[in-house]
């Protein structure tokens, strides 16, 4: 008979049960919902590392994360079970935490792997029943439709490439960003000096910008040309 000497008994009695491959297995076939469990191939179980760095390069721990493969075969899921004897506000987040360390991880490889499902569940077995807490961490937000609106459909695009011109020069202080950016891989900058005089003239960036902004231009061109460009740009400013 084992004895836990841990000073997390709790952890350590949960992790010597969900570890073993036929435990996990009835816990999945028990507790996964339906729609989620047709999906998993649960003959293919199998332990991963539940340890992830993050950006910040912190210690993040998940308490057990198995892989499965797909019934289809091509692609794999994660399942992160995460063990809690006290109840957390944040828990849906941590566990959002932890599936995006997953799937890091996935792709860290090979950035064209698909990026694979990973299902969080929690185990809880706390003082306070039920758990009071909402597992979807979009609830965590001050304004939760606003966040459901924004996390469930595509990110806010700024594609200059595609923006003509002349709506650009209109952008105010970012047209000079916008405008260089858009058209710094062409071998000539010479079709945009009007639009820069203008721009200048109105003053849409301050003196540190355009000297960021000139030696981006030399920076990502030759020498020569960049001379050539800023001859021609203060030829044609006002005196």
């Amino acid at each position: 008979m084992t004895n836990f000497t841990t000073s997390t008994p709790h952890d350590a009695l949960f992790k010597s049960f969900l570890t073993h491959p036929d435990t996990a297995r009835d816990f999945m076939e028990i507790h996964l919902p339906k729609d989620l469990r047709e999906l998993c191939d649960l003959d293919s179980l199998k332990l991963e590392s539940a340890s992830f760095v993050d950006e910040k390069l912190r210690a993040l721990h998940s308490d057990i994360l198995w892989s499965v493969k797909t019934r289809e075969g091509d692609g794999y899921i994660y399942v992160v079970i995460e063990h809690q004897s006290r109840e957390d506000i944040h828990m849906a987040f941590r566990l959002m935490r932890y599936s995006m360390a997953v799937m890091q991880r996935h792709i860290e490889h090979d950035k064209r792997r698909p990026l694979p499902l990973v299902i969080p569940m929690l185990f809880y077995h706390g003082s306070r029943s039920p758990y009071p807490w909402s597992l979807c961490w979009l609830d965590e937000f001050a304004d939760p439709t606003t966040a459901r609106k924004l996390y469930s459909a595509a990110f806010p695009l700024v594609d200059v490439t595609v923006v003509p011109d002349d709506e650009i020069v209109q952008h105010r202080r970012v047209a000079l960003l916008e405008l260089i950016q858009k058209h710094i891989r062409q071998r000539d900058l010479m079709g945009l000096i009007d639009q820069l005089v203008v721009l200048l003239v109105t003053e849409c960036a301050n003196d540190s910008q355009i000297t960021a902004l000139l030696n981006y231009i030399l920076l990502t061109g030759d020498e020569a040309r960049f001379k050539k460009f800023i001859s021609e740009l203060t030829r044609r400013m006002p005196q």
